[in-house]
């Protein structure tokens, strides 16, 4: 057994089943070493950004972490973007990345880099495995650390002879609860916190948003009288009907300052304090008041199920019913123009029951999340790190993770093409994603930018460099020349018609429509 084949049995053994691979000649003897492991899924994508997207994607859903397999420090860079938003996402993932035997790094060779220091600020946990002896119990080690609570990225860096020279025996991966508990004599002065406050706010995110700790938190803040918010960048969140219907804080600093100006204390659950997206010109960076008073009850690290059942207790909640619930009420079927209104009809009153949407919709979704409240019961998840391209790679992931639910894509066309590899691996896998392209032809936020940090006339120039025109993209043959079937669509009925379609029908499909 080479050190490879130690590698990918040690993954094995710690239930890290599927890799999602971009290889290289250093590589090469771990995929060789997939041959003797039939239990490892490994899915090829081509594009490192591709691959660390879909790790990111299946964590969120499977809560257990995926590996992904890069090139050397260059195919590590092509999927850095992607880490940050799994890193911002508190994704957990075991980020293998090849590296030149050792005797060949001081040579100097065209592709020799410093790993090690472009995967440090993605991850958690860097290590170079320095013998074919060690990769066990590195390899453990990486699986530990992904497996902290809430999730983290461990880079495990395989250099060519670890991975050809005889390797020890597989590892077992015991794994440890890293979650504390949170002190009862914090709850209790939180509790106190919210009493004496005027106008109490408690905002929640990470575990705290999943449905049972979620209807659990609505009863608390009911009793104590308290509003209660989610921040507008969530990795996951349970809605839908017989869900609570979660009010975000807005994207738009003006909006956020208004909506947040008027609470003076706030108690936060998984959730950090908010702050803006940018800086913009006179306009303020932390989005609550200078008085506003902030207490943490509990990190993302914390226990916060134990946490949620606790502070029940302590706030004397009986009931088993918040007022927050969202009924089943889909919006009617729209026709006539599309519009960003009538595409949240459309999407509210299709959505199937557990489906899984994955929002890269940009401006023309911004009002998505709420026009669905009263769909059957789903999952979203958002761009937390903001780095674009990760909508279809995440939908990747999230479909491997949940074969059996549907997965909805909702993508800017300028967003899409940074990932546009996306599509072949979905058609290859033959996974079960309906891709919507809202196709506006430009980069239409950063229009609204350009306004946002004083630039009210923009010339010829600016113009062009935020269009998507000349030669304008088309979807279904980029799509059709993926293997993937597409449409498109530049009215309601249309749209309404496919979409049904792709939701009925098994495997991929894309709809680009016309806005």
């Amino acid at each position: 057994m080479n050190g490879a084949e130690t590698l990918v049995g040690t993954l094995l053994k710690g239930n890290v089943n599927v890799c999602f691979t971009n290889p290289g000649t250093s590589e090469m003897h771990f995929v060789a070493a997939l041959d003797n492991y039939k239990k490892m899924r490994s899915i090829l994508c081509l594009f490192e950004g591709c691959a660390t997207g879909a790790a990111d994607g299946y964590f969120r859903m499977k809560r257990t972490p995926a590996s992904t397999l890069l090139h050397l420090g260059p195919g590590l860079a092509n999927g850095l973007s992607n880490l940050h938003n799994a890193k911002k996402a508190n994704s957990g993932i075991v980020n293998i990345v090849g590296e030149h035997a050792l005797d060949h790094i001081k040579l100097n060779a065209p592709l020799t880099s410093d790993i090690e220091g472009i995967a440090s600020p993605v991850s958690s946990w860097v290590k170079t495995s320095k013998s074919s002896k060690e990769i066990g119990l590195d390899a453990a080690e990486a699986i530990k650390v992904a497996n902290k609570k809430p999730g983290e990225i461990a880079t495990l860096i395989l250099p060519g002879d670890t991975a050809w020279n005889e390797g020890s025996e597989i590892e077992e991966v015991i794994l440890q609860n890293n979650s504390k508990k949170v002190p009862i004599d914090l709850i209790e002065k939180a509790i106190a916190e919210i009493q004496k406050a005027n106008n109490p706010l408690l905002l929640v995110g990470g575990s705290a948003l999943e449905e049972n700790n979620l209807i659990k938190i609505a009863l608390i803040a009911e009793k104590l009288g308290c509003e209660l918010k989610t921040d507008w960048f969530n990795a996951r969140l349970d809605k839908g009907a017989g869900r609570i219907n979660s009010i975000r804080i807005p994207y738009v600093v003006d909006k956020a300052v208004e909506a947040l100006k008027n609470f003076d204390t706030i108690i936060t659950i998984g959730a950090r304090q908010p702050v803006a997206f940018f800086a913009y010109p006179n306009k303020p960076g932390i989005l609550t008041q200078d008085k506003t008073n902030f207490l943490e009850l509990a990190g993302l690290s914390d226990d916060i199920t134990s946490l949620i059942n606790e502070f029940s207790d302590l706030a004397n909640v009986t009931s088993n019913n918040p007022k927050t619930i969202s009924e089943f009420n889909p919006p009617e079927t729209p026709q006539g123009p599309i519009n960003t209104t009538s595409l949240g009809m459309a999407l509210g009153s299709l959505i199937p029951e557990n489906a899984i949407i994955v929002d890269e919709s940009v401006t023309t979704g911004r009002e998505f999340f709420y026009q669905t409240s009263g769909s059957h019961p789903h999952t979203w998840l958002n761009n937390c790190g903001g780095s674009i391209g990760f909508g279809m790679p995440v939908a990747i992931g999230a479909a491997i993770a949940c074969p059996n639910q549907k997965v909805i894509s909702l993508e800017g066309d300028g967003s899409a093409m940074y990932t546009v590899q996306s599509l072949w691996t979905m058609a290859r896998e033959n996974l079960d994603i309906v891709i919507l392209i809202f196709a506006n032809q430009s980069y239409k936020i950063l229009q609204g930018e350009l306004k946002n940090v004083g630039v009210t006339n923009p010339g010829k120039s600016a113009i062009e460099m935020l269009s998507l025109k000349n030669p304008e993209l088309d979807w279904v043959s980029i799509s059709k020349g993926m293997g993937i079937d597409a449409v498109k669509v530049d009215n309601m009925e249309d749209l309404v018609k496919y979409f049904k379609h792709g939701i009925e029908e098994n495997g991929p499909f894309l709809i680009e429509v016309i806005i």
